[in-house]
């Protein structure tokens, strides 16, 4: 038998979907930064620190400021030293050079007075009659001049010779050509001269004054021996008084 047809059911209209709201995203409100930041930047803040002290600490224990004090200030007394006794050294190099070179020139002398000796006593030396070997001139206070004359002869071996020396000086003052006399030298009318008597060798001195104003260009010495002919040597005024230029 046939089943009686089922009349389908009329179909409601669906309703609409209604829209699902989007979830909010999961984090802390908007212009708040995570706390996970803060913590990074405090770390990197902390770890820049540490490498600074690492970098400029001093090696070993941790000096404190008393401590850094108490090194420089001995650092500075070292340099202080250091430099106190360079200066100590350097001083000493100069005063030693300073004496080397006097003794230096006190050999030269002692050799040029060894050759002098030898060339007028020894028995190869030449011979030659009276005469003036070295003359030198140093000022003294004011116009005054202080002579040093050295004689020699040694062509009468073993007779004595013995006269009297003399000076004059020949110069300009006040533009005119002007020779003073022994006498206008010594400053006295009747001056007499300087004796001398030896063998082979003498030194002889003595004093002169110059009138002021008075520009000196050369010295004659003259020698007056007892029985003989006089000499007379003329000595540049700048070659006399070379020795006693500074350096001279």
């Amino acid at each position: 038998m046939d089943e009686p047809e089922q009349t389908p059911e009329p179909q409601l209209p669906e309703a609409p979907e209604t829209p699902q709201p989007v979830p909010a995203p999961v984090g802390p409100p908007r212009g708040r930064r995570p706390w996970w930041r803060v913590l990074v930047f405090v770390a990197a803040l902390v770890f820049g620190a540490w490498g600074l002290w690492v970098t400029f600490a001093p090696a070993g224990n941790v000096v404190q400021p008393g401590g850094q004090r108490a090194r420089v200030d001995a650092l500075e007394q070292q340099v202080a030293t250091l430099r106190r006794s360079d200066q100590i050294s350097r001083d000493a190099n100069r005063d030693l050079q300073g004496t080397l070179a006097e003794r230096d020139e006190e050999i030269a002398g002692l050799r040029a007075d060894v050759a002098f000796y030898e060339r007028f006593v020894g028995a190869t030396g030449q011979r030659r009659g009276l005469t003036v070997h070295t003359l030198h001139l140093q000022p003294q206070s004011g116009q005054a001049w202080h002579f040093t004359a050295t004689l020699t002869q040694n062509l009468n071996r073993g007779s004595v010779s013995s006269g009297q020396v003399t000076l004059s000086v020949e110069g300009t003052r006040d533009g005119k050509l002007q020779k003073l006399s022994w006498a206008d030298l010594r400053q006295q009318p009747d001056a007499a001269g300087i004796a001398y008597s030896f063998k082979y060798f003498q030194e002889i001195g003595g004093d002169l004054v110059l009138p002021a104003g008075y520009q000196p260009l050369r010295v004659i010495v003259r020698l007056a021996p007892k029985s003989g002919t006089a000499v007379e040597q003329a000595f540049p005024w700048a070659d006399a008084t070379r020795r006693s230029e500074p350096g001279a």
